[in-house]
């Protein structure tokens, strides 16, 4: 949700089932954005179908869309997770997995990933960017690209000495 939906962490972890949703034969989401203001948007193909796993699998009906567990058990309580859980879970997993840098890996990780690999693409629109991550500047949505970090072979091999 956070990186195909753009979404804050907080947006995420206050959603519930009911805010996954279909309308025009697609999937969409639903968030409470800063100041109570609804988001809603359609789901890429692949969260549609993450989503629609995740619901199954963890056979939710309704309430918090992500709960927490209870200790080690493996067993999804009815307590939603919230955002410092969230980060939390992100840093275990991140470690777990061999990610380099992964004390760096944060919730926002996710919402600049998402907003940079959009606007990677050559008819993407900033706007359209900004409108998707419910931001009210354009300058914050341009602070979530990180396309100039990328530094190719291309570019070191213009320097001439």
């Amino acid at each position: 949700v956070m990186t195909y939906g753009f979404a804050r962490v907080s947006a995420a972890m206050t959603m519930d089932v009911k805010d996954v949703f279909f309308q025009q034969h697609r999937l969409w989401i639903r968030m409470t954005e800063k100041g109570g203001k609804y988001h809603e948007m359609p789901c890429h193909h692949n969260l549609e179908k993450y989503l629609r796993e995740y619901i199954d699998v963890a056979g939710l009906e309704n309430g918090a869309l992500f709960r927490t567990f209870k200790g080690k058990t493996g067993v999804m309580t009815e307590n939603r997770l919230n955002r410092q859980n969230c980060l939390h879970m992100i840093k275990r997993r991140a470690k777990a997995a061999g990610l380099g840098r992964a004390d760096e890996i944060c919730n926002h990780t996710f919402r600049g990933t998402g907003i940079t690999a959009y606007l990677s693409n050559p008819d993407a629109r900033l706007e359209l960017a900004q409108q998707m991550a419910a931001h009210s500047d354009p300058k914050t949505t341009r602070m979530y690209d990180r396309r100039a970090d990328e530094i190719s072979l291309d570019e070191v091999e213009k320097i001439n000495i």
